[in-house]
């Protein structure tokens, strides 16, 4: 029998030209089409609709050769006559760049620097060879492991893990870096896990197995405390565990590791080593307090997700530092803002506890220019003239409240990260941690190429710049979902954008990220549990709210709080609650459901959103707020339709989600984007059969048809027909209503608790704090070239964005 031959895989521009050179009048006819779009930038839809504007013989000839599958992963079309140039996404986070040319029809592979210079010229013209910044990360990151395979992407700590124990060990040798990383390990001047009597890993392998023959004796509940002069004497400090049996325990993992390491002892073990007692959360913009903030500007989700997940994270640290053994009390810090013109919240009290917690604080630091403190509320856009000041001001804040430097420093958001790697960099030795929460580059199509129509009014110059910056920064990264790192299938995700983009006359972006790079993770948030449960749990119910809750759906009152009147009670009621910007998309909700008669006779429709009670400082929810009163008054809603004013109570908003369920109503996220879906995952946790965006994370959330629904919100009437189609079945079949609901919460309780986010986080920190132990030489080199890129362009164009006026 013969051997099959191996064949070469033929590159993009080979099976292009077999295309060709067999369907040359086809081509020719769909690169007319696609031309006379003009000179500029196409997206796929348009790319579809130039091939389905061909000839029904035509489609099908090009369908036989290559040129329709690079068609359908093309992410963009640059049109410059004679010259089209497509950006083809092969898979997540694997890209290649053709022109071909439309009369000659000759293709063309491109580089990513020859890409981005092509579309350049869509801005500034021909070049003509002019010097252009190039920014590529790439050599820093060669030497470091990577995976290839998309389903890795957001897995970086398993493989980080398979790496290290297959490396780092292969020989006794190599084991040296975690001798010397357990020899480092202090708090507050007192050594922990190993003393200076254990000086090679020959001595540490006798003292460990001696230490195991030991603890062999020993009643598994026996104290630290009754043998820790003994263990001391041999070298072997307080950390191993607070009893003989966890001691044992660890004690076995570095015995194993010492004799065959496997990745996940190592992971194991790592996360059980006493390191992070000291965390600060900086989350600078929006109004950050525990009460009556919600909706205001720059303040949603970002603030829920942080309040929800410290209360989780220092059960987690208290947990682990009783289960080692030592008396160390933790800390944990949230660093915001302080505004002196506060509006009856608590920002502008400098130090204010955690609810639900022991040891932690929101520590506010104000901005300051040397004019003095500013005062009033800057939009999270116009920050950063003043957060290289804020930086310094808040490294001293806190070495200040904690009496030790942070051991663990976590970022949100673009300035928060910024901070945070600015903070970890002045500190030095500190692990950071960031998370984006949204990364606005991919909310605006094409904001990078055409910055400068942008850049008055959100400054994406500064805002992209810190991104990369924090990006490569940072020692590890935490997104709640996938598609927040590579996208979809279809869509690209928001970390992948930054992989390779340009702002002509700023600097082109060949290497910003690889979405490869196993410093990616995900780490699902949950919802408040003891806010936000199941709305069956009747024992548990907030009845004291329901007189309330009545009067803010139903009430025949007219004000500021709501507007509109819903004639007929007895209707379900489809439910939104989000903040009132463009992405968030409540408007088109309203929309979708005026336009759709059925819709309205089945169910009746309630949003809450954005702030009457006061004028808007915001430009994007004023614009909103005056399209919202067009559509009432278009559709004539009053009836069917109430619009509720931003409600800042969360155990309140917890007791209204069960309420709305109560009515066998249902919750719908219309978002353009969303990064993760906060509210997804507190209706579903409330039993509220939801509909989401399947633009970012919900579509990873919800399981479509099962635990909930997908809806596209560029599809209205789509989404209408899905709702119609859901209560038609309900009436049928009312259990149906029950299936979904209970789905939903199913789904919860497997993915998405602060219980799970608090213990992978714990372990994340661990991992990568050794990892940086390890490979702080391969570092120091993209620490140097990020510290050039900031002090020469992320400087000057914060110096450019105005400074708030008093």
């Amino acid at each position: 029998m013969a051997t099959p031959a191996l064949t070469r895989v033929h590159s993009l521009r080979e099976r292009l030209e077999g295309t060709v050179s067999h369907h040359l009048n086809e081509l020719l006819l769909l690169m007319s089409n696609i031309e006379s779009h003009g000179k500029g930038i196409l997206k796929p839809h348009q790319l579809e609709a130039a091939f389905e504007g061909l000839p029904a013989d035509a489609q099908k000839k090009l369908q036989e050769g290559a040129f329709v599958e690079v068609l359908k992963c093309t992410q963009e079309a640059i049109v410059l006559p004679p010259w089209v140039a497509f950006a083809v996404r092969l898979r997540p986070g694997v890209w290649e760049y053709i022109r071909l040319n439309i009369n000659a029809l000759v293709v063309e592979e491109l580089t990513v620097p020859e890409f981005l210079q092509f579309k350049e010229e869509l801005v500034e013209g021909p070049k003509n060879g002019n010097f252009v910044l190039e920014l590529d990360f790439e050599p820093f990151t060669a030497s470091f492991p990577r995976p290839t395979l998309s389903k890795s992407i957001g897995n970086g700590v398993e493989f980080l893990n398979r790496h290290l124990s297959a490396k780092l060990f292969h020989d006794k040798e190599s084991l040296h870096p975690l001798l010397d990383f357990l020899k480092a390990h202090h708090y507050n001047g007192k050594t922990m896990m190993l003393n200076d009597r254990i000086q090679n890993l020959n001595s540490l392998q006798h003292i460990l197995r001696k230490a195991e023959d030991y603890l062999l004796t020993l009643r598994p509940e026996t104290p630290y405390s009754e043998f820790e002069h003994k263990f001391q004497e041999i070298g072997l400090e307080r950390g191993w565990g607070d009893c003989a049996e966890r001691v044992l325990e660890m004690i076995r993992l570095l015995l194993d590791l010492l004799e065959a390491p496997d990745p996940c002892t190592l992971q194991t073990f790592l996360g059980r080593i006493p390191m992070v007692f000291n965390v600060v959360i900086l989350s600078p913009h929006g109004y950050f307090a525990q009460e009556n903030v919600l909706g205001y500007p720059d303040t949603g989700g970002q603030v829920v997700y942080i309040l929800d997940q410290v209360p989780a994270m220092e059960k987690e640290m208290l947990q682990r530092i009783k289960q080692q053994g030592l008396d160390i009390i933790p800390r944990i810090l949230i660093v915001t803002r302080l505004l002196p013109d506060a509006v009856g919240t608590t920002c502008g009290q400098r130090l204010e506890k955690v609810y639900n917690t022991e040891h932690s604080h929101i520590l506010r630091v104000p901005f300051r220019t040397e004019k003095g403190i500013v005062r009033k509320w800057i939009s999270r856009f116009e920050v950063w003239p003043y957060m290289e000041t804020f930086t310094e001001d808040v490294a001293h804040d806190i070495l200040k409240e904690l009496q030790a430097k942070p051991d663990l420093i976590i970022g949100n958001y673009s300035e928060g990260n910024l901070a945070a790697s600015l903070l970890a960099h002045k500190l030095g030795g500190v692990t950071q941690c960031t998370i984006a929460h949204a990364l606005e580059k991919t909310k605006y199509p094409d904001s990078d190429i055409y910055w400068k129509k942008f850049d008055e009014k959100y400054h994406f110059s500064c805002q992209f710049t810190a991104d990369l910056i924090a990006m490569n920064h940072t020692d590890f990264i935490i997104t709640s979902t996938f598609q927040e790192i590579a996208g979809s299938k279809n869509t690209v995700g928001q970390y992948e954008s930054h992989m390779a983009f340009t702002m002509p006359g700023l600097y082109r972006v060949v290497h910003g990220i690889d979405v490869f790079d196993p410093k990616f993770n995900i780490v699902s948030p949950g919802a408040d549990m003891s806010i936000y449960f199941p709305f069956t749990e009747k024992e548990k119910r907030l009845t004291k709210f329901h007189p309330e809750i009545e009067d803010l759906l139903f009430s025949d009152v007219e004000n500021e709080e709501h507007l509109c009147v819903l004639k007929d009670r007895s209707k379900p009621i489809i439910f939104s609650m989000a903040r009132l910007d463009r992405v968030k998309n409540l408007t088109g909700l309203v929309e979708l459901y005026g336009k759709n008669a059925r819709l309205r006779e089945l169910a009746n429709l309630v949003v809450v959103g954005g702030d009457r009670r006061k004028e808007s400082k915001d430009l994007e929810e004023q614009a909103e707020m005056k399209k919202m009163h067009d559509l009432i008054k278009t559709y004539n809603l009053n009836g069917q339709f109430r619009w509720i004013s931003s409600q800042m109570n969360r155990v309140r908003n917890g007791e209204l989600y069960r309420y709305i369920a109560d009515t066998r109503g249902v919750f719908v996220q219309p978002a353009f984007y969303e990064a993760f879906g906060l509210t997804v995952v507190e209706s579903m946790t409330c039993g509220l059969p939801t509909f989401a965006t399947c633009h970012g994370g919900p579509a990873e959330i919800i399981i479509h048809g099962k635990s909930g629904f997908h809806i596209d919100p560029y599809h209205g009437d789509q989404v209408a027909d899905l709702l119609v189609d859901f209560y038609e079945k309900c009436r049928v079949d009312p259990s149906y209503w029950d299936t979904i609901s209970s789905g939903g919460l199913k789904r919860i309780m497997e993915k998405y608790t602060w219980q799970i986010y608090s213990e992978r986080l714990m372990t994340l920190a661990g991992v990568y704090g050794f990892w940086k132990y390890v490979s702080k030489l391969d570092r120091a080199e993209a620490r140097r070239y990020l510290e050039m890129f900031y002090a020469l362009k992320y400087r000057k164009l914060a110096e450019s964005v105005p400074l708030a006026v008093e």
